[in-house]
C-alpha cells in the first residue's frame, strides 16, 4: 500500500503539543524562573544577550539552584553581544558544574563567519517543555524598576515540539563550530517526553545559512501566498526584502488586509529611520500602517487568517533571512491563532497610532526624506557587507523550495 502523503502545509509539524503564549517582563521571567526551578534532569539555555543586572542574576540564580539539584545544564551564548557578562557570573556558573561555552564572535578565520550571530532565545527543560521567543535575558525586557517592559512574546510549548527544541539545542551545543570542540560522545540525559493530550500543530523553524537552514522565511513566504483576508505582523527592525516584498505585493492584489505593527521609537535611531523610508512603499501597495505608542516594540510574530501565527526571534529584514541563526515556532490551530490575532488587534486598537499617508506627507518635510533615505541605504549597504558571501546563494530558496 503507497504511504500517504502530507500535505505541503503540515510538512514539519507535530501533532501533540500544549501552547501558550507568553508575555514580555513579569511574566516571561516568572515563566523561565518556573521552569528552571521544575527540571529534573536537564536544561538547554541559548540566547543572545544575557546580562548581569537584576534580571540576569534572578536568572542565573535559579541556574544555580538546578545545578545544586544535579540537574545537567548547558548555556550557549552570543560571544558579541553577551560579551560584557560579568566573569564572576560565568566562574559561579562553572563552579557548580553547568557547562557553558560562547559562540562564535564577529570575525572568524578560516571560514570568515562575518555577521554571524546566535539571535535564537530558547529555553528547553527536560526535552519536554521549552519557550522561545525574542525576549533577552535583561533588565530591558522585564517589568523591573519601574520600567515596563519592551513589547514582545514568547511561545511556551509542551510535548513533541519541545522535543524538537531539545535535538536542535543538542546540536547546536555540539556542531556548531566552537574553539575547543566538545567530547564527541557527550551525553545528554532527559526524562521521557512529555506527550499531552491536546492536538495543536506545532512546527520548529530555523534560519542559519551555514546548515542550509531558510525556514522561517520561507514561512512568512507560505504566510503571503496562502492568506485569503487578513494578515497581522508585529515588527521590529521591518526592512523587508525584495523576496518578501513581492509576495506581499501580490498578497495586497489579491485583497489581502496587510496591517504592519512597528515601533514609535527604537533603541537602533537609524532602524528606526530606515523603517519610516518603508513607509512610502508600504502606502502605495495598500498596506496599513501602526506605530506602537508605549514603550520599544521588539516583539517579531505575524498571524494570518486566524488559522495561522509564528513567534520567535526572526525579524523582518536580511540579517535575520541570510545571516543569523533564528529560531521560530510555527502554529497552525484556529482557535490559538484566533486568540493571538484577537490580542493583535487589541495592541492595534489601544496602544497604537495608525499612520494616515495624507497627514504622513503633510509633516515629513525634505529634510526627514532626505534623512530617512540615508538611514535607508546605510542599512542596505550594511546588509549587503553582512551577507555578501551568502547572499546569492539564499536569495531564491524562498521561491523555489
Amino acid at each position: 500500500m503507497a504511504r500517504k502523503r502530507t500535505p505541503k502545509l503540515l510538512k514539519g509539524y507535530t501533532q501533540h503539543n500544549k501552547v501558550r503564549l507568553v508575555h514580555g517582563g513579569k511574566d516571561f521571567f516568572s515563566t523561565i524562573v518556573q521552569l528552571i526551578d521544575e527540571a529534573r534532569s536537564l536544561i538547554h539555555l541559548q540566547t543572545y544577550i544575557f546580562d548581569g543586572d537584576e534580571t540576569g542574576r534572578m536568572v542565573s540564580d535559579a541556574l544555580l539552584r538546578a545545578a545544586g539539584r544535579q540537574v545537567q545544564i548547558y548555556i550557549l551564548l552570543d560571544g558579541y553581544a553577551s560579551q560584557h557578562l560579568s566573569k564572576n557570573i560565568i566562574g559561579e556558573w562553572k563552579a557548580a558544574g553547568i557547562h557553558f561555552r560562547w559562540f562564535w564572535p564577529l570575525v572568524k578565520s578560516k571560514n570568515f563567519y562575518l555577521g554571524r550571530r546566535l539571535h535564537h532565545k530558547v529555553i528547553v527543560v527536560d526535552a519536554a517543555q521549552g519557550m522561545a521567543g525574542g525576549v533577552n535575558i535583561s533588565d530591558r525586557y522585564n517589568d523591573i524598576g519601574g520600567q515596563k517592559a519592551w513589547l514582545d512574546r514568547a511561545l511556551l510549548v509542551e510535548g513533541q515540539a519541545a522535543l524538537h527544541l531539545h535535538l536542535v539545542c543538542r546540536d547546536m551545543w555540539t556542531k556548531a563550530y566552537w574553539k575547543t570542540p566538545g567530547p564527541k560522545k557527550e551525553k545528554f540525559p532527559w526524562l521521557p517526553a512529555y506527550v499531552p493530550e491536546e492536538e495543536c500543530m506545532v512546527r520548529v523553524r530555523r534560519n542559519d545559512w551555514v546548515q542550509g537552514k531558510n525556514q522561517i522565511s520561507r514561512s512568512y513566504v507560505e504566510m503571503f501566498r496562502q492568506a485569503q483576508s487578513r494578515i497581522i505582523m508585529l515588527s521590529s527592525y521591518f526592512m523587508p526584502g525584495k523576496i518578501l516584498r513581492k509576495y506581499m505585493t501580490q498578497a495586497a492584489k489579491r485583497g489581502v488586509v496587510i496591517k504592519i505593527v512597528v515601533g514609535s521609537v527604537s533603541d537602533v535611531k537609524i532602524s528606526r529611520l530606515a523603517e519610516q523610508f518603508m513607509y512610502r512603499w508600504l502606502f502605495k501597495n495598500k498596506m496599513q500602517v501602526y506605530e506602537y505608542q508605549d514603550t520599544i516594540l521588539h516583539g517579531k510574530m505575524a498571524t494570518y487568517d486566524g488559522i495561522w501565527m509564528t513567534d520567535g526571534s526572526y525579524n523582518v529584514n536580511r540579517i535575520s533571512a541570510y545571516a543569523s541563526v533564528e529560531l521560530n515556532m510555527d502554529v497552525r490551530d484556529p482557535v490559538f491563532a484566533t486568540k493571538v490575532e484577537g490580542e493583535l488587534e487589541g495592541i492595534i486598537r489601544d496602544h497604537c497610532k495608525q499612520i494616515v499617508p495624507e497627514e504622513y506627507f503633510l509633516r515629513v518635510g525634505f529634510f526627514n526624506r532626505f534623512l530617512q533615505r540615508l538611514a535607508y541605504e546605510t542599512i542596505r549597504l550594511l546588509f549587503f557587507l553582512f551577507t555578501f558571501y551568502f547572499r546569492q546563494e539564499k536569495e531564491s530558496a524562498p521561491v523555489n523550495r
